[in-house]
């Protein structure tokens, strides 16, 4: 009899408990249903603004890597904001605590674990919204200069003009400075150079000027400049300095290579002596071999 009395005790607790939970359930169903909705009310917005991205970082972005790293991101992002949401009209508030807690801790220890991949994975998002920085940009970073090909999450591929590639971190190119000629239709070319001492300075100026002026128009507020330098061994040295049509490097040899083809027929006609290094030797006679 005892032993009969206390299955039907048992029976009536579990009946109680179940009832108890189908209470919950039915007291706590508008709120599970409504947070099942919202979260596939997210999972849809997430899906619409990461086509809606797209097209924008579409025009902003030439690195297809990127852009939908970038788009996948923000749709993970969204997805997250309608979960916890969810959870919160469940009453969850300590799963909440919980799952925050424990995606901050998952997160510093993969923080740390990756700190440079992530840092050159940050430096690339950063990098393709950089309007100085683009791909088919001329760019001396580094110490190498070359065209760039690609723009990826971990680093830039540069194209040097012996046609090898160099592969740069993404964090170095934020770190440190780079000059990207590509930005800037036109630059000033220096050329360097020196006349005989016995030269007519004015001259040499007047002529050079005008040798410049003629091979390269300058435009709007651009002007040729002409200023001597200093007393050489043999020479008598100056700079010009000019304006001409810059996207990379290899168009300032271009220009140079010009300069100097025409500044030299110029000297020539003129009679211009543009000297090379003289070194004269004096011989002493100290022994007098007639001496008495």
């Amino acid at each position: 009899m005892i032993l009969k009395f206390d299955i039907q005790e048992s029976i009536k607790g579990i009946w109680e408990k179940l009832g108890g939970w189908l209470d919950t359930l039915i007291l706590n169903l508008p709120n599970f249903l409504l947070a099942i909705i919202v979260f596939i009310a997210f999972i849809f917005i997430a899906r619409y603004a990461g086509k809606l991205f797209d097209r924008v970082f579409r025009k902003q972005i030439k690195q297809d890597s990127i852009r939908l790293m970038a788009v996948k991101v923000l749709k993970a992002i969204i997805i997250l904001i309608g979960f916890f949401i969810a959870l919160g009209l469940l009453n969850l508030d300590k799963v909440l605590t919980s799952v925050l807690a424990g995606a901050g801790v998952v997160g510093l220890a993969i923080g740390l674990a990756l700190q440079g991949t992530l840092n050159n994975t940050f430096s690339g998002v950063i990098l393709s919204f950089l309007p100085e920085l683009q791909i088919g940009d001329w760019v001396e970073t580094n110490g190498y200069a070359g065209s760039v090909t690609e723009i990826n999450l971990r680093n830039i591929v540069i194209k040097q003009s012996d046609n090898n590639y160099v592969v740069i971190p993404n964090s170095k190119i934020v770190e440190e400075p780079f000059k990207n000629f590509t930005r800037t239709a036109r630059s000033r070319i220096f050329v360097n150079c020196g006349v005989g001492y016995e030269s007519n300075l004015e001259m040499v100026e007047k002529l050079t000027l005008e040798t410049i002026r003629d091979n390269f128009p300058q435009r709007g507020n651009e002007e040729v400049e002409f200023m001597y330098t200093g007393f050489g061994d043999s020479s008598i040295n100056y700079v010009v300095r000019f304006w001409a049509d810059v996207t990379k490097n290899r168009d300032i040899l271009v220009a140079q290579h010009k300069a100097i083809i025409e500044i030299k027929k110029a000297y020539d006609a003129q009679g211009v002596n543009i000297p090379f290094p003289i070194r004269t030797i004096d011989f002493k006679n100290s022994l007098n071999l007639n001496k008495e």
